[in-house]
Order: structure tokens, then sequence, then C-alpha cells
């Protein structure tokens, strides 16, 4: 009876464990981090002091922090579309295969099984072995590039590796959503003669609006805490070339002169920022939803 009464606390007794772990691993951190930022500790000692906006007045002038935001800004414009893109093509040519969907379902899905450090090591060996010995041995010299070396061709080895990375898992959202398309809608709009294309884009691209806002907001969101796969494949290199603020802020808090406060203070910005441009793609998408 008091179940029925209190559906929700029902509920909530299922969810508690999650929330639990939720509190403990993510909020309590990103609760403490913000109150750390106002510090000088240095993540050992007991001891520290409230330094108030100190730490966000040098972030200003941090050039090296700036730049790596500038970075990931060009990753994520560019993941965020090559990964979508990529994947809502591999759900629709897979949709219209009549047999091996589940094949092939499993082979694109497979890179989300694994690490992306591992993965990133895996593609490090092909980078500069693999391509090295077909550009050598089999003529393919287009392949003979610095692909960790030059910031230009690690950029495009970062985004291939990235891409590889999150297409598997964009796809099975994209398919779910692609599923729960009426094929009557279609049909109809075939014999109305409208084009393969225009079948898509009129009938089918509106109906799954909610994937496509589901998708965008993902990419973003692990676009601009990305560390993983540069952390495999370049460590941030040539110099700082590739560094990503992730990175940036675990050499701060990590490596060198250890100075927790302020990489925390890095960290806040950066949460700020993955705000801003989250509550916009939100607006941009829910609108252009009500428009379809």
């Amino acid at each position: 009876m008091n179940n029925k009464k209190h559906p929700n606390r029902t509920l909530l007794i299922f969810c508690a464990p999650a929330l639990l772990v939720y509190f403990v691993f993510k909020l309590y951190p990103a609760i403490s981090g913000i109150y750390y930022s106002l510090t000088d500790w240095n993540g050992i000692n007991k001891t520290f002091q409230i330094v108030g906006l100190a730490n966000f007045i040098e972030i200003f002038k941090d050039e090296y922090f700036w730049n790596s935001v500038a970075f990931t800004l060009k990753y994520v414009v560019v993941i965020v579309v090559l990964a979508n893109v990529a994947a809502l093509t591999l759900a629709v040519a897979i949709e219209s295969l009549p047999k091996y969907k589940g094949l092939f379902r499993t082979i694109f899905y497979m890179p989300n099984m694994i690490s992306m450090v591992i993965g990133g090591y895996m593609w490090m060996f092909i980078f500069t072995k693999v391509l090295y010995y077909m550009a050598d041995n089999w003529n393919f010299k287009f392949l003979d590039k610095s692909w960790i070396g030059d910031p230009k061709y690690s950029f495009i080895a970062i985004i291939i590796v990235a891409t590889w990375g999150a297409v598997g898992y964009l796809m099975i959202i994209y398919m779910a959503a692609l599923q729960g398309v009426s094929t009557e809608l279609k049909e109809a709009a075939t014999l109305d003669g409208a084009t393969t294309w225009q079948v898509f884009w009129k009938v089918t691209f509106p109906l799954i609006g909610h994937a496509v806002t589901i998708c965008i907001f993902w990419a973003l969101n692990s676009g601009f805490q990305v560390f993983d796969v540069i952390y495999a494949l370049t460590g941030g290199g040539p110099g700082r070339a590739t560094q990503s603020v992730a990175i940036n802020i675990y050499e701060e808090a990590f490596k060198g002169n250890i100075r927790y406060g302020y990489a925390t203070a890095k960290s806040t910005v950066l949460f700020l920022i993955v705000l801003v441009v989250t509550m916009l793609q939100l607006n941009i998408t829910r609108r252009r939803e009500e428009e379809l």
C-alpha cells in the first residue's frame, strides 16, 4: 500500500546506489574543486591559504592555457561534425541492409569495448610502424608523413582515432532512432515522387531530431574533456601543439611544480565554458526540432 501511495519513494530506493556513487565520485569532487580553486593548495600539504580570485586572475595571463582552449575548441568542432556525420551515415547504410545487420553493428561498435588509452597505443603502432612500412614497401608515398611529430598531421591522427572510438556508440543511438521511423511515411513519400535523399531529409531526419540532439550533446561533452586519445598518441606534443585543456590541467596538478588549487581553478573555467556551450547547443537543437 505504501509503495502505491508513494511510487517515487520506491524509485528513489532503487536509484540510491547510483546516486550515492554519483555524489561521492562526481558531485562532491566538483563542489570541493570550486572551493580549492580559491586556495594555493598543492594537493599534498594539509595546510593552505585562501587566495581568493588570484588563481582566476592568473588564468587570464596563462598563454598555454588559452592555447589549449583554442586547440580544444578546434578539436570539438571537427569531432562533433565528423563523428556525427560518419555515425549517421553508417546507421542509415546498415539499416538499409537486408541481412548481416548484427554483424556490422558489432564490428563498428567494438572500439567502444576497449579503453581509448589502449586504442590510442594501438593506433600509435599503426602511425609509427605500419604506415611507414606501407609507404616504403608498397609505394604508398602519401602515407610517409610525420603523423605524431608534425602538429598538422598529429591533429589529423588524433581526429582519426577519436572518430574511430566515438562512431560506434553514436551509430547505435542513430540506429535506434531510425528503427522508430514509420515505414508507411517513407513509402508514402516515395509514391508521391520523392527521391531517396528527399525521403531522408524531409521525412526521416526530422523524426530522428531527438537522437541528433543527444549525439551532439554527447560529442560536445566528451570533446571538451578529451584526454585519453591525446595522452596516448602525442601526450600533448610536439611541444604543446596538441595539448587539450584536460591535459593542461593534468600537467598543472600532477607534474612539475604541482599547483592543485590553480589546476582546479582551470577546471572551473572549463566547466563554465562547457556549460555555456551546452546550453547554447540545447537551445538551438530544441528550436530546430520544433521547426521540423
